[in-house]
């Protein structure tokens, strides 16, 4: 077996994990021909390589009727060789607008990456024919340059974990002849062969006759698609250049900076600003609707696009991303420290600022009292708190953030921006928001 090329194979994918002193795996065991593989070859590198830590989970979704069935027998695979294995029990509750299969997908990695040992690698048993199978069905579904690379052999889960397919270059027929070989057992899902499932039909229709037509399809197709996930690599290196050269220190996006771009670069660079708050991209529709308004609209025009999770805002010369938040209620200021409801603390501090409240005073923290008047500390006169905002260019949408403290019903500092000129002291107290 270690003289094989498979065994060899998934040696040396594995050398950089090595080379930085990982020896740390965990085989997302589901007992079909290639994760079962793919622990038997682990279990064999491990006596080549003693510091090598092994262990196997079983994802349980219980989508089908043979799903303990097949749990018992990772369980038992994992036995015979010694290995360490867990199994997670997960819940699937159909949504609209979502596949099972993605579902069922995300379930999976969040099950794989709560129960796996800190710091181990997440090994997954994808091969030749599924990446070849993604990409047709991303194919059929219009997707660009970056769908149509497929999948990645490293992927970096959202809690900083690293799960890697050191399978994704050897076909099936490979893997499956490997077993025969070996005499390694293994399950077959049922579910595999029910043609209505689009990847199921490619599987058993298309992939075998294009493979039986070209001699070397799979292989040829596996590199067309290492070379669209390098192109995609090569555009994200330039884009993460224009997107430095486009955005503030508040990630806010210059309309001026992007204006000197040709059409195709600007609406690239927008995506990739997008993709800084949300993984749900606008159609096509509303990402031109978002360019068009941004370029073209006057300069004090108040932009605003809605999308899923969030809308996009103008103000003064760059588009922000804005999430909705609860509104703050208001409160009285009885010590020293207040935690506001979304998490900022509110301080008093000594030094230049207000002086003291009286004893008939009652301090009292508000928001969004735009109409309250006040005349701030060297500026001409008093006016509407929203007169002063926007002579301090504070976006609309953060000014119901902006922490008010009244003494009574009287505006006495705006946080983080001016005090009254009446109340000001040079001895006295101020509030500051951390």
């Amino acid at each position: 077996m270690q003289a094989s090329p498979i065994y060899q194979h998934v040696k040396q994918a594995l050398e950089h994990f090595f080379k930085h002193q990982q020896y740390n795996f965990t085989v997302a065991l589901s007992g079909g021909v290639d994760s079962v593989v793919l622990l038997h070859v682990m279990h064999l590198l491990k006596q080549e390589i003693p510091t090598l830590n092994v262990n196997a989970i079983y994802v349980n979704h219980g989508l089908s009727q043979y799903a303990n069935d097949w749990q018992r027998f990772c369980q038992n695979v994992c036995t015979e060789l010694n290995v360490p294995f867990n199994a997670a029990q997960v819940t699937i509750n159909p949504q609209a607008r979502t596949s099972l299969e993605a579902q069922a997908r995300e379930a999976r990695y969040k099950a794989l990456d709560g129960l796996s040992p800190v710091g181990s690698v997440i090994l997954l048993g994808q091969h030749l024919n599924d990446q070849i199978e993604t990409f047709l069905l991303r194919l059929k579904r219009g997707s660009g340059l970056k769908g149509l690379g497929a999948m990645q052999k490293l992927r970096k889960l959202p809690s900083g974990r690293i799960c890697y397919r050191p399978l994704l270059n050897i076909t099936r027929s490979d893997i499956e002849h490997f077993a025969t070989e070996f005499n390694i057992t293994h399950i077959t899902d049922d579910s595999n062969t029910d043609e209505r499932f689009d990847r199921n039909f490619l599987r058993a229709r298309v992939v075998p006759l294009l493979a039986k037509r070209f001699k070397g399809f799979e292989h040829c197709a596996g590199r067309s698609i290492e070379l669209l996930q390098q192109q995609q690599a090569l555009l994200d290196e330039y884009t993460e250049l224009d997107l430095k050269q486009s955005i503030n220190a508040q990630q806010a996006l210059s309309v001026s900076q992007i204006t000197t771009y040709s059409d195709v670069r600007i609406t690239n660079v927008v995506r990739a600003w997008l993709s800084l708050f949300t993984q749900v991209m606008p159609s096509q529709k509303q990402l031109l609707q978002i360019i068009n308004q941004a370029i073209n609209a006057q300069a004090d025009a108040q932009m605003q696009v809605d999308l899923s999770e969030g809308q996009i805002r103008r103000h003064q010369g760059f588009l922000y991303f804005v999430t909705p938040h609860t509104p703050l209620a208001d409160e009285a200021l009885t010590d020293n420290e207040l935690l506001l409801n979304d998490g900022r603390v509110l301080i008093k501090q000594q030094g230049k600022g207000l002086r003291a409240p009286l004893p008939n005073e009652q301090v009292i923290v508000r928001f969004n009292c735009n109409s309250v008047r006040i005349r701030p500390v060297n500026k001409p006169g008093s006016n509407t708190l929203k007169h002063w905002f926007k002579d301090a260019k504070v976006a609309p949408w953060l000014r119901g953030r902006v922490p008010l403290i009244f003494y009574n019903d009287e505006l006495v500092q705006v946080v983080g921006y001016f005090v009254s000129e009446k109340h000001k002291d040079e001895n006295g107290i101020f509030w500051e928001c951390k």
